[in-house]
Formats: C-alpha cells, sequence, structure tokens
C-alpha cells in the first residue's frame, strides 16, 4: 500500500524482513492456545553491552570520541553477509529473530493450532516450504498477469487500479485512514504519492545515480523475463518502466521535503474536488469499489502527483502502462516466488542499492514476512516468553523519572516566554507512554490462511490489513493501538496522539537491564526516552499540541528563537563529513538531530538527580557520568556497506550513527567535564558554537 500516513507521522524512531496441507480456517485472536510456547535462551545470539576493555585508549574521548568508545568494536565486528550495517540495533534484532524462530517452528508444528499461533504457522510452514514454491514458479500471478495483457483502454486501467487497490495492492493509488491534523480523534480517508520502485525522487535525477538507474532498467529487463517476456522485448519495456517512473518522480515530494514539512501530508478536500483534480480518474467511484462510504473528509497529499498520474492516464500509451504494472506486480511478488524470483529480487534491491553480500537464509527471510503481514500476532506470542514484568515496572520509573527532568528543562529555558512555556508544559504534562505491548491484542477474525500456498497467505492478509485500515475511515481513533509490534528494536513519538512508545524487544541490553546500575540504563534507554519525549519539541513535533492537534501554540518571538537555535544544529550536522570527504544533510535530519539532544540532556539530568547523595562506583575505573556517556556511544557503534552508507546519507532523516555518538554529547558540558576535555577539543562546542534548545 502506498500510504500508511499514520505510520510515517508516528514513526520518529531511534532507528530495522514441506508441511503437510490443512484446511484454512480462521483465526480468532481470543482462540485459547494450542499448547504453551517454551524459549531455549542457550540458543540465542549474545548481547552488544559496554565493556571497558571495547574502549581504545589509544584514542582521545574529547577529539575522537566516536572512535575511543566503539573503533575497536567495529573493527572486530564486521558486516555479516545477508546484512548492510551491524550494530547494537542489529544485534539485538538478531536475538529478537531467533526468538520467533523457536516460537514460529513451535507454531507450526501443532496441526490443531487456533488463534495466532495458527496464523504464524501457517505462515512459517508455507514459507519453508521451498520445494513446493520451486515448483509454482510463476504460475501463482499467471491469472493477474493475464488481466494486465488485456487491458486495452484508460478505462481498463482505471478499473484494474481500483480492483487491485481493493485487495490490498495499491501501489500506484491507494487510500488509508489516517487522524484529521484538525481533530485527532477522528479517522479521516487519506492518499499519498507513491508508485516508485528506486529509494526516493533524487534516483532518478542526480547524475550520481547513474550506474543505479542503468542497473535498475537491467532488473526490470529480468524480472519481466522472467515473467514470460521475450527478452529483446522485455529490455525495450524495462525502458519505458523507467521512464515511466521518472515522470512521476518529477512530480513527486523527496523523503526530505516530507521530513522537514509535516503540512505536506495534510490536505483535506471534498471527495468532489478531488474528482475535479483527476477527472480521469473518478474518486468516487474508487471509494464505492473499495466497499467504504464516501468520506466526508478526504486528505490528498501532494496535489501535483495525482494530477500527474491522471494525465499519464491520457497520454501515456497502453502498451507502457501494462509494462509498468506487470513488472511491478511481480517486483512485489518476487520474495514469495520461486528461487529465480527470490534471487533477482535480492540482487537488485539488496545487493545493487544495498551492498548486502549474501541472500539472507530462508528462515529470516519469512520471519520478516511473518512480521510484516501479521507481526501482532508474532508479538502476542512473543511477550510470553520473552519480556519480564519487571522490565515494564523499572521501564514507568524511568519514564516518569525522564518526565520530571524534561518538565525541569522546560521551567528553565531562558529563550522562551512564559506563555510558551505554559503550553509546552501542558504538552509535556498530556505525553501517554506506552511500554512493551499493547493492552488490546489486535483481532484476527475473518483472516484466513493454510498450508497450501505462501503467497495466497500474503495475499490474504493484505486484504484483511487493508481492510482493517480503510474500516477507520471516520471513525474515532483507537488510541489502544501500536504502530509497531512488540518484537521490533525501535521507538517512537506520535505527534498525533502526543504517545511515546518503546517495544518490548529493545527494552533490552545496551538500552535497558533491569538488573543495570542507573549510568547505563539512563545513557541508554533513558536518553531514548529522552530522545521520543523531544520529538514532541522537534521542529516538526512542535507544530501538534497536548491533544494531538495541528496548531500553533508558539509566540512569534519564541518560534524566531527556536529556529535560531535548531538553525545552529543543522549547521553543526551540516559540517560533518564521512571518511571519504561527503557531507550531511544537518536539515534533512534536523528533527532526529533535537530529539538525540533533547534526550542526551535530560537523561543526564535525571539520572543525576535519580544517584543524588550516592557515591560514585567507579566501576571499571570509569566515574557515573563517563559511564553514561559511553552506553549512549555503545548504542550508535554501527558499521554500514558502502552501499547502504550512500543510500542513508540521501534517504535517511536520521544522521549517520557515529555522528549521532558525538553530536549531541558535544554540546553538553558534562561531557567535558566528564572526561576533562578543554575549549578547542573537537568535542567541546562552546560559546556561540554551542547549541542549547531543551
Amino acid at each position: 500500500m502506498l500510504l500508511s500516513l499514520a505510520v510515517t507521522l508516528a514513526v520518529s524512531a531511534c532507528q530495522r524482513e514441506s508441511a503437510p496441507a490443512a484446511a484454512t480456517a480462521t483465526a480468532p485472536a481470543d482462540a485459547p492456545a494450542a499448547r504453551e510456547m517454551t524459549l531455549d535462551e542457550s540458543k540465542l545470539p549474545p548481547f552488544n553491552q559496554f565493556q571497558v576493555e571495547d574502549l581504545d585508549t589509544s584514542k582521545n574521548a574529547c577529539t575522537d570520541f566516536a572512535g575511543y568508545a566503539n573503533a575497536k568494536f567495529l573493527a572486530a565486528n564486521p558486516i555479516p553477509g545477508d546484512r548492510t550495517s551491524w550494530g547494537a540495533f542489529e544485534m539485538l534484532d538478531e536475538r529478537s529473530t531467533a526468538v520467533q524462530q523457536q516460537l514460529a517452528e513451535q507454531a507450526a508444528a501443532d496441526a490443531d493450532a487456533t488463534g495466532v499461533e495458527k496464523l504464524v504457522g501457517d505462515f512459517w510452514a508455507t514459507g519453508m516450504d521451498e520445494a513446493k514454491i520451486n515448483a509454482q514458479g510463476i504460475e501463482p500471478l499467471r491469472d493477474e498477469l493475464a488481466r494486465i495483457d488485456a487491458l486495452s483502454d484508460s478505462a481498463g486501467i482505471v478499473a484494474w487500479l481500483r480492483e487491485t487497490a481493493a485487495k490490498g495492492q495499491g501501489f500506484l493509488i491507494g487510500v488509508g485512514a489516517m487522524p484529521d491534523f484538525k481533530d485527532s480523534s477522528i479517522n479521516i480517508a487519506a492518499t499519498g504519492q507513491g508508485g516508485l520502485g528506486l529509494p526516493d525522487t533524487p534516483y532518478y535525477k542526480d547524475a550520481d545515480k547513474q550506474d543505479i538507474r542503468d542497473a535498475y532498467v537491467a532488473h526490470i529487463a529480468k524480472v519481466l523475463e522472467l515473467s514470460g517476456v521475450p527478452a529483446a522485448e522485455a529490455a525495450t519495456q524495462a525502458n519505458d518502466v523507467l521512464a515511466f517512473e521518472t515522470r512521476l518522480a518529477a512530480a513527486s515530494k523527496s523523503r526530505a521535503e516530507f521530513s522537514r514539512d509535516v503540512s505536506l501530508y495534510y490536505n483535506p478536500m471534498p471527495v468532489a474536488d478531488a474528482d475535479k483534480l483527476t477527472p480521469n480518474f473518478s474518486w468516487t467511484e474508487f471509494f464505492e469499489a473499495q466497499g467504504v462510504e464516501q468520506p466526508g473528509t478526504f486528505s490528498v497529499s501532494v496535489p501535483d502527483y495525482f494530477r500527474e498520474v491522471d494525465a499519464m492516464l491520457a497520454d501515456v500509451p497502453v502498451d507502457q502502462w501494462k509494462s509498468y504494472l506487470r513488472f511491478h506486480v511481480v517486483d512485489g511478488a518476487s520474495p514469495y516466488l520461486s528461487d529465480a524470483f527470490v534471487q533477482q529480487h535480492y540482487d537488485f534491491h539488496n545487493r545493487t542499492l544495498s551492498g548486502q553480500k549474501e541472500l539472507e537464509p530462508r528462515w529470516k527471510r519469512v520471519l520478516g514476512t511473518i512480521d510484516g503481514q501479521v507481526g501482532e500476532a508474532m508479538g502476542q506470542l512473543y511477550v510470553k516468553v520473552a519480556f519480564p514484568p519487571e522490565s515494564k515496572a523499572k521501564m514507568e520509573a524511568l519514564v516518569a523519572n525522564l518526565g520530571e527532568a524534561l518538565k525541569a528543562r522546560i521551567q528553565n529555558l531562558e529563550w522562551m516566554s512564559e506563555e510558551t512555556k505554559a503550553k509546552a508544559l501542558e504538552k509535556q504534562a498530556a505525553f501517554t507512554t506506552k511500554i512493551g505491548y499493547t493492552d488490546k491484542w489486535r483481532d484476527w477474525n475473518g483472516l484466513e490462511t493454510g498450508r497450501e500456498s505462501y503467497l495466497d497467505n500474503v495475499l490474504a492478509a493484505q486484504e484483511f490489513n487493508y481492510r482493517w485500515q480503510i474500516g477507520k475511515i471516520g471513525e474515532p481513533v483507537d488510541k489502544t493501538e501500536w504502530a509497531m509490534p512488540p518484537q521490533m528494536v525501535n521507538a517512537y513519538y506520535n505527534p498525533l496522539q502526543n504517545e511515546i512508545v518503546f517495544p518490548a524487544a529493545i527494552l533490552q541490553p545496551p538500552f535497558f537491564d533491569p538488573d543495570a546500575t542507573d549510568e547505563m540504563n539512563y545513557g541508554g534507554i533513558g536518553a531514548v526516552i529522552g530522545h521520543e519525549m523531544s520529538h514532541g519539541y522537534d521542529d516538526q513535533g512542535s507544530r501538534f499540541g497536548p491533544t494531538g492537534k495541528f496548531e500553533n501554540w508558539w509566540t512569534e518571538a519564541d518560534a524566531a528563537a527556536f529556529k535560531e537555535r535548531t538553525g545552529k544544529l543543522v549547521a553543526q550536522f551540516d559540517g560533518y563529513r564521512t571518511s571519504d570527504g561527503r557531507a550531511l544533510n544537518g536539515t534533512h535530519t534536523l528533527g532526529e538531530n533535537i530529539g538525540d539532544l533533547g534526550g542526551l540532556a535530560t537523561a543526564y539530568d535525571a539520572m543525576k538527580k535519580a544517584t543524588a547523595g550516592t557515591p560514585d562506583p567507579m566501576t571499571d575505573g570509569l566515574t557515573r557520568d563517563q559511564r553514561f556517556f559511553l552506553n549512549w556511544a555503545t548504542v550508535w557503534r554501527r558499521n554500514f556497506t558502502p552501499e547502504e552508507l550512500s543510500k542513508r546519507l540521501v534517504t535517511d532523516e536520521h544522521a549517520l550513527a557515529e555522528f549521532r555518538a558525538i553530536g549531541a554529547p558535544s554540546n553538553l558540558p558534562a561531557f567535558a567535564a566528564a572526561f576533562g576535555c578543554k575549549p578547542g577539543d573537537a568535542m567541546v562546542r562552546d560559546g556561540d558554537r554551542q547549541v542549547v534548545i531543551w
């Protein structure tokens, strides 16, 4: 689906895809478990925790803090062949994946499983049946490709787009539900741009991306050839597909543009006005085809994109449309088809774009599919074996302490007026916190899966999830819902609900350990908590009020002062360079950098309050403050393949990890004091160079 706006906005993240036949059956969420799941922890990969032995004492913490803290570890831990980056997040993700493997195997072994166990077991059994998938080849797509081949005019293309969207396969045009920016308690219908096969709009025009465009054309041709198109014809069609997408890209916004102007997501209008915007594509008929009552409010993000699609319906030859549609149908299904399709998909999307040297083993790919299609079903099993209750209790205390520290920081701001402070404090007091997993598991009634076809299970879940999504249109927002499953190693802030969310899987070392000392937890998950809270006050989150309403609660003078301070943070990150001399984009990454700066400062204050009056334990010869900052750096130890690094410089709203390790601490006098740094050292930003926001 091209639109997942509620998630797009919500996820201001810290930082991560032969059984016997069985009759299909529905999977009620409240069905009893067939048997108790167990976990063999001896089979799980290790945590990535800070160790004093990791420190490279040949480096100076005041001039190369990232190297001092992480260089030895990174040199000793190269990127595994099936990964494109490697560090704290990835190692914890490996552990989560290993837990899920054990759960999926147990679920699949129970032929009488019901409920979420049946869903997980059916996906696992069919996904792991490599022989059956290979025997099927392209056959699972044969009927759909025949429908595309039969298209003869624009009206037929429009009908196809409507019908496939209704199955949850809206790649070029689709709709979803999102909270109304002006009343975030109600879901409205929304749509946005899509239709591109490359990671972002610059890939279609930048001179340094020509090699990737050439590789993309070769990939398109190969996919078309695998689907049955003769080689010579496939080569011609591949160029047509690139030309089609290049035209779409010219009318689309880049990820960088979206990241710095949240208002681009919100453009409400009546459906009748949307019909006028696209005279060749009736939204009235589209909603009828989806089985959705005509919405009173319909947000059409990036109208220029839809104007261009509408024009293309009139002036692009039908055969070019058919090439584009055929390619994306096959490419989208390739991970669930036979080995030739899987390999081709990997060769371009993983190896060429991201530098992944090896295809992930099938079991990991199947678990990625489970997480993508029925993630909360797996999460319901995960938390039973992998999330101790004491973790939630201690996290609640940490969140409360961070909240008080943030409140104090806001109260003591010198640059903000009392009027705006009052609004900021009101927002802080209204934060909702979700820890571990949802209090109300999703109902999977109506999703039918079985042991016959992997792709059929995927398609069934896509349609079910789409129906669930559009069923929210016009309904009150369910504030119990989560945008991430418990087994995901991540966290997020949702401005439309003013909530901070911490899935169970991130609540492990190096982020969190119930048995760890305060400075380690505050330097890890404490800074993450503070980071997510600070997203409520970054350059985009600060445009939403305490209830999630899109509103201006700033005085003009305070807004100007905020912009001046954030501009200094932009300049700081614009000044950083990769090892080969490429600049970071401080504007694109501004929101995350504000989150890091506010989060780390708030976590430090909370740690000092929590440990006040207690002696410094001087663990391994390191002070409490030093260990706080060193655990922060441990979180951001990360290697990237050259290709992945290049992609992230264009597409990622997060700065590269090594610069996150140093960016925020260099602005904190507490860091300089902890390591005895002097003015002029690289890790000391003082005077006009120091950035203080929240």
